[in-house]
């Protein structure tokens, strides 16, 4: 899979709200109402995850949510990253 650039990067993230780029990866952070919610939703993200075979840099602390993504295989970010943050944003919006 091909490594994008960053001005490919930067204008990709205009269809995402609240997604940066950051040290080479995306990333982005969620809060929810308690730390049940928070990892309901991270089950349903792992279950996406999967059946794309692709798994994000994520941290969890009781309500919050942090995700990175990034394909190590290109050393940076690629279309497979996108394509998992919509996923990722889907799934947060039915919530």
């Amino acid at each position: 899979m091909k490594k994008l650039t960053e001005s490919e990067i930067e204008k990709r993230l205009l269809e995402l709200d609240g997604w940066d780029f950051v040290d080479g990866a995306i990333e982005t952070s969620f809060e929810f109402k308690n730390f049940k919610d928070a990892f309901s939703v991270m089950t349903r993200i792992a279950f996406e995850c999967e059946s794309q075979n692709h798994h994000p840099d994520w941290s969890n602390v009781y309500n919050s949510l942090n995700i990175r993504l990034s394909t190590h295989d290109a050393e940076g970010v690629t279309e497979k990253d996108f394509k998992l943050a919509h996923s990722i944003e889907e799934i947060i919006v039915s919530k």
